[in-house]
């Protein structure tokens, strides 16, 4: 009997195999020339930055770019020879090896320099411009120093230096340490009261030994006579003189019995007497 069961066999196919893909060259041509380029790129960068750096020593070498000519604005306090000394240049320096950034720190370091410019001018000139601080006080915070117009504390005071300036107290080291803007808008103020002073014709700059500031209350002004508390406080210093002036040549017969004047009052002034 036929067994239905049987699995069919399959005729296999014959399978048409396919022919190999040629593999094509590789084309070393661009890839070499691409390289070369590159080598050749680098090589000619490599000799243009050697020849750069001899032709750079070579030219700062030459007499050619010599400094000659040193140029120095006037100032009243520094000399142009102290200002070329402590530049750290002089004729005959490399004008390719002047660093500017330099020399400028260098002047910086001098606290009468307050700004400073520094120029060159090939083939032979150096110019250096300088502005000078100019003291308008002299405070005492533990050691004294000059007050610039600023309220800037820029030098202390050393022997030979003058100390013909308005004095200014109460100001110490550890408030300018602790409080730095609080005792900077104290000394502008105090600088304030100073031009204020300036001005009088009656009570003036020159009737005060000493201008003194308290945190906790303001300005107490010392007079030239007998040392007399004159009390400010803050605020309002051209009104206040201003009413001390009318009454000050009447004073000063007396100055010496007074204990203090309270100038610290919208309407009035108070006189103390010992």
């Amino acid at each position: 009997m036929r067994d239905l069961h049987a699995k069919k066999q399959r005729v296999p196919h014959n399978r048409v195999k396919k022919p190999p893909k040629e593999r094509k060259p590789i084309n070393w041509g661009p890839i070499l020339k691409w390289l070369s380029r590159g080598i050749g790129a680098t090589a000619i960068c490599a000799v243009a930055g050697f020849g750069g750096w001899k032709a750079y020593h070579l030219v700062s070498r030459t007499t050619l770019l010599r400094l000659e000519t040193i140029e120095v604005s006037p100032l009243k306090k520094v000399s142009r020879d102290e200002i070329i000394t402590l530049a750290g240049v002089r004729p005959g320096d490399s004008m390719l090896g002047l660093d500017l950034k330099t020399i400028m720190a260098r002047l910086s370091k001098d606290p009468w320099l307050e700004q400073v410019q520094v120029r060159r001018y090939f083939p032979h000139t150096l110019s250096i411009t300088a502005s000078e601080r100019t003291p308008q006080a002299v405070a005492n915070v533990g050691c004294l120093y000059y007050l610039d117009e600023k309220g800037v504390l820029f030098k202390s005071l050393s022997e030979g230096d003058r100390l013909d300036f308005p004095l200014i107290t109460g100001i110490t080291e550890e408030d300018l340490t602790q409080d730095p803007k609080g005792s900077q808008e104290a000394l502008k103020s105090a600088l304030q009261l100073i031009g204020t002073l300036k001005s009088g014709s009656v009570f003036s700059l020159a009737d005060i030994s000493e201008i003194h500031y308290s945190k906790g209350y303001g300005f107490t002004l010392f007079t030239m006579q007998g040392g007399v508390p004159v009390k400010l406080g803050n605020g309002d210093f051209s009104q206040k003189l201003a009413r001390l002036s009318n009454i000050y040549r009447d004073l000063q017969p007396q100055m010496h019995a007074l204990d203090y004047i309270d100038l610290d009052y919208i309407d009035k002034i108070i006189v103390k007497k010992v």
